[in-house]
């Protein structure tokens, strides 16, 4: 079931903003698209200083929180970092374990194994860290762990959470509980990730402990630890698609910076197997390419490869564990192809009914790619989708949305069925009790059946920033929205439109799922190259010299040390009459 694309062009900026902003009409018309007026706004944002530069303190209970944590490094407590086991919570622990260590600290990290504990906080590792720490600090989870933060601090280990995900009704009785989407932040950082957020709980326990008469770590020093972890900021922000704007925007260029001047001894081999050279990364590079090598670390294995390969100073050991996690990457894309292809098949006798949410499971799928086939079902039909591994006992899934239904407040409404569950607006994970399945299908589709009632317009959306000739797309243009970058989540890259292009030749690749084209705009003669991810069901509808209309990203197509332009289609039609 092929779904186009709804395009919306964005109407043209008036010729007062355009008059007043001294850049290229192109790149003035795309900044106007993304909401600045003015020439001041313009010129802040493209310098990087569109930003306030926030105070950590602004973050509610980072006062207790780094007063505890300062008392536990004076008095070589030890102190238990605890994660998540995807990209941002694997940064966020080893950029916190290494904060706390510069700063003096006595600290281990805990990751949760994906398998056998789940997400978040549980019990019996609480158990077992209380009988080692006195303190411990959660990052990217915790923030409804309610039980299992009293069960700690009942144990005596004091509990400092540090968390972004979606707020639950009863905050954990923690000494501190730092989360920027709680009601009563007035911090600005409502949209930071999980490494956000501890990013600003290191800044603020080392500027205190530099200060300290006991401390050998000096100011100049604490300021050289806080650059050298925005390398990991930049990671996990881009793995963990939060918006590319302001404060993290200028926290991952600056992170970015740092990957491509002086890479750490494992960001360094990583890029070495995804195939990049310092200078070549960005924040696509980092989505596309590296994050999902660490992630297969926590999907089939376990997280804590993937952090000590970000801890590690040693080359040697950064190369054996990067290959290692390419032979798991690698795995894992042969498991989500198979976990698919049996979605498909299930998916296969509902389809003409057009559900609002698709529902799968089996005890096949491996509980480290439930999410990947969520995502690709919710990306090939755009309608939410969960996908769940069952078991004997418990059966764990992973939800993927659209922005039209909020499956983490969809969950929230039959919480009752579930034994635990968190997330966000359009990503979420959750484990339901396997006797229950039946009731958790019905629930879940119930609630979707009332939020999306009329399916018949639902279709993605496409923002088109401009239609040009297609002779208008030069190297120079490139250049121009080579500044938006980094660029991503909520600062796309633009995406212009061209009318009535000839094809020359079109053929698919990757098994028939995508298209290579070679287009001309029938006038200048300037040929281009085209690739069109997922859009190669349009092949056999396109002979030589038809005539289309194509939405598309300009880049920069590196390929064997040669650099050539390229269209990236986005979405195509026949040409308008």
């Amino acid at each position: 079931m092929f779904r186009p694309k709804r395009w919306i062009l964005q109407p043209p900026a008036p010729d007062s903003f355009l008059r007043a902003v001294p850049e290229h009409p192109l790149l003035a018309q795309v900044l106007y698209n993304r909401g600045l007026r003015s020439a001041a706004e313009v010129a802040a944002f493209l310098n990087g200083d569109d930003a306030v530069a926030e105070n950590p303190y602004r973050l509610r209970d980072m006062v207790p929180a780094v007063q505890r944590i300062v008392q536990a490094i004076r008095a070589n407590e030890t102190i238990c970092v605890y994660g998540d086991f995807d990209v941002d919570g694997v940064t966020a622990t080893a950029l916190l374990s290494s904060a706390l260590q510069a700063a003096g600290g006595s600290v281990g990290p805990y990751i949760p194994d994906r398998v056998d504990e789940g997400y978040g906080l549980n019990l019996d590792a609480v158990e077992r860290i209380a009988r080692k720490a006195t303190l411990m600090v959660t990052v990217d989870c915790g923030i409804r762990s309610v039980r299992e933060v009293a069960a700690a601090m009942k144990l005596g280990m004091d509990v400092v959470v540090t968390d972004h995900h979606t707020v639950g009704s009863e905050l954990p009785g923690a000494v501190a509980v730092i989360n920027p989407r709680r009601a009563d932040c007035p911090s600005s950082f409502d949209r930071l990730a999980g490494v956000g957020v501890a990013y600003r709980l290191a800044q603020a326990v080392l500027r205190v402990v530099a200060q300290e008469s006991w401390s050998r770590l000096t100011p100049e020093q604490a300021s050289e630890i806080e650059e050298r972890l925005l390398d990991l900021v930049a990671l996990g922000t881009v793995a963990d698609m939060m918006p590319l704007l302001g404060e993290n925007r200028r926290l991952v260029r600056r992170g970015l910076e740092l990957i491509n001047r002086a890479p750490r001894a494992g960001i360094e081999a990583l890029m070495l197997q995804a195939a990049l050279r310092p200078g070549m990364v960005d924040a696509a590079a980092i989505s596309f390419r590296l994050a999902p090598r660490l992630n297969a670390a926590g999907r089939l294995d376990h997280a804590h490869r993937a952090y000590r390969l970000l801890r590690t100073h040693d080359a040697t050991e950064a190369h054996t564990l990067a290959v290692e996690l390419e032979e798991l990457n690698r795995r894992r894309r042969q498991l989500t192809d198979e976990a698919e292809r049996e979605a498909e098949r299930q998916l296969a006798a509902v389809l003409a009914d057009d559900p609002p949410i698709f529902i799968v499971s089996s005890s096949s799928f491996d509980h480290g790619i439930v999410g990947l086939v969520a995502g690709k079902l919710t990306e090939r039909y755009y309608r939410p989708a969960v996908v769940m591994r069952e078991e004997q006992d418990e059966t764990r899934g992973s939800a993927r949305s659209i922005p039209e239904f909020n499956i983490s407040h969809a969950l929230d409404e039959i919480d009752e069925l579930l034994v635990r569950h968190g997330g966000h607006q359009t990503a979420a994970g959750f484990t339901v009790k396997t006797d229950r399945l039946p009731d958790f299908r019905a629930a879940l589709a119930e609630v979707a059946h009332r939020a999306l009632p009329d399916r018949s317009g639902l279709l993605p959306i496409l923002t088109v920033d401009a239609a040009v000739p297609l002779s208008d797309v030069t190297w120079g243009v490139v250049e121009q929205f080579g500044r938006l970058e980094p660029t991503g989540e909520e600062n796309p890259p633009p995406v212009l439109m061209a009318r009535g292009v000839r094809v020359r030749s079109a053929r698919t690749v990757g098994g028939g799922k995508h298209l290579r084209l070679v287009l001309d705009d029938g006038a200048s003669g300037i040929v281009y190259d085209a690739v069109g991810f997922h859009l190669g069901v349009w092949h056999d509808k396109l002979g030589e010299g038809s005539r289309i209309d194509i939405a598309f990203h300009a880049e920069v197509n590196q390929w064997q040390g040669r650099a050539r332009l390229q269209l990236n289609v986005q979405d195509l039609r026949p040409a308008e009459s």
